[in-house]
């Protein structure tokens, strides 16, 4: 365990925060005055460089420049851009990554490409297997796309994957951390075990990328998508980004054949002919100011690298969430309270998901209208509890930050405080 997750008041929390080597870099974010943000893993933070950029870009390159800024500020390459430097933060090369569309939208293009691979290779191969609590869109795609091409998807527990995957497989289909309970995979690990029964990977880095060091090339795996408004601070809906290993690049057209992922789009013939490599994986015009949005906030990722990059994040978000864990059990026992994530260093992300059978909705709700920010998840009413859900963003969260959080869940729980009514009312995004 790190030194951080000895803490246990307040004075040692404000000094941790005064010794963390990357405290300059919560500077660089608009962290609402009294607000304790923990919900960094569904919206980021507005990194304080956004707005005059974004306003730049409104008034001067479309405002003045218009069709001209497509050349002269660089939209037309704006998704390779930002895609090489998202790719810094997943262990990916320049020109292999692409920020484009939505994850959903991604995901379809590399699940697409990854069945056909499947089919010409392993035409006996009729299952694409994934988790059974992996996010829902996820498994909608497969389900759509497993109708559509006459494949069948599996789904089972975590523990069960490994002992799933028999050579019927096709595709492995994994979010990289569960949205639900910060459990983080082995990606190597389960990408070898994959490709030893002849199985493609498509790895979901929703809750990963800028979050935890990922290395896709290391890994090997095949295909991968993410998001750009979660850790990443691109803002609400934030383009996503994919990428493809490199020997499957050129292999097939991914489906959504738009004018953007032709290799010549202002040639204008009417046949298709794909671009080589990853920008293939465009489609249709892409949105401009909200890339310019993603590619500004990246910028506090390359400051952070002047610190130690996502190695000196991984270090403080493992003590943060280590801390938030230990408080949680030294100061909420009797509370009903259990913790979904791993205490293993090695097999968590960077969010704690505390689970209630009672409550668990007017909890989150009561510990907003404090100025805590977290998010609830329900569960299935059987197996999978519902979820209070706390992301901790080593860019912006401090050691203060989560004692804070934890003693307005004390004073929320001791008081009874969750129990009146108007917590209860559900609203339209929980």
């Amino acid at each position: 365990m790190t030194k951080t997750n000895t803490a246990n008041t307040l004075a040692e929390c404000q000094a941790l925060d005064q010794e963390d080597p990357l405290r300059s870099l919560r500077d660089l974010f608009q962290v609402p005055e009294g607000m304790i943000y923990l919900d960094g893993n569904s919206l980021g933070v507005l990194p304080k460089a956004t707005p005059a950029r974004v306003a730049a870009a409104v008034t001067k390159e479309w405002g003045q420049d218009l069709i001209q800024s497509w050349n002269s500020a660089g939209w037309f390459q704006m998704p390779l851009q930002v895609g090489n430097k998202i790719a810094r933060l997943i262990g990916a090369k320049d020109d292999e990554v692409v920020a484009a569309d939505s994850t959903s939208i991604n995901l379809f293009k590399v699940l697409s490409a990854a069945l056909s691979i499947a089919q010409a290779d392993h035409p006996e191969k009729k299952v694409i297997l994934s988790e059974l609590t992996n996010f829902p869109t996820d498994l909608y795609i497969a389900e759509a796309l497993c109708k559509e091409r006459g494949f069948s998807l599996k789904l089972v527990e975590a523990e069960e994957l490994q002992t799933a995957l028999q050579q019927d497989v096709a595709v492995l289909m994994l979010t990289h951390v569960n949205y639900r309970t910060g459990a983080m995979l082995n990606m190597k690990a389960m990408t070898a075990l994959a490709h030893s029964v002849g199985a493609l990977t498509v790895w979901d880095l929703a809750h990963s990328a800028g979050a935890v060091p990922v290395d896709l090339n290391d890994s090997q795996a095949d295909f991968a998508v993410g998001c750009g408004y979660k850790y990443l601070n691109g803002g609400p809906g934030a383009p996503a980004f994919v990428w493809v290993h490199p020997k499957h690049t050129d292999r097939y057209w991914q489906p959504l054949s738009g004018w953007w992922g032709h290799a010549a789009p202002f040639e204008f013939t009417p046949d298709y002919k794909p671009a080589s490599g990853i920008t293939r994986y465009q489609c249709g015009t892409q949105p401009i100011l909200s890339l310019t949005a993603l590619d500004t906030a990246l910028d506090a990722f390359l400051e952070a690298e002047k610190l130690g990059g996502m190695k000196a994040l991984r270090l403080k978000s493992l003590a943060l969430t280590g801390l938030f864990m230990q408080l949680v059990q030294s100061q909420l026992q009797g509370h009903g309270f259990g913790i979904a994530t791993p205490s293993q260093d090695n097999l968590r992300g960077s969010q704690v998901s505390l689970t209630r059978k009672e409550g668990a909705y007017a909890i989150v709700q009561a510990l907003i209208a404090r100025g805590v920010i977290g998010d609830f998840r329900a569960g299935d009413g059987q197996h999978h509890p519902d979820i209070l859900r706390f992301g901790l963003t080593p860019l912006y969260t401090g050691y203060a930050d989560v004692w804070h959080a934890v003693r307005h869940l004390k004073e929320v729980m001791d008081t009874q405080e969750w129990q009146q009514a108007r917590f209860s009312q559900k609203q339209a995004v929980t």
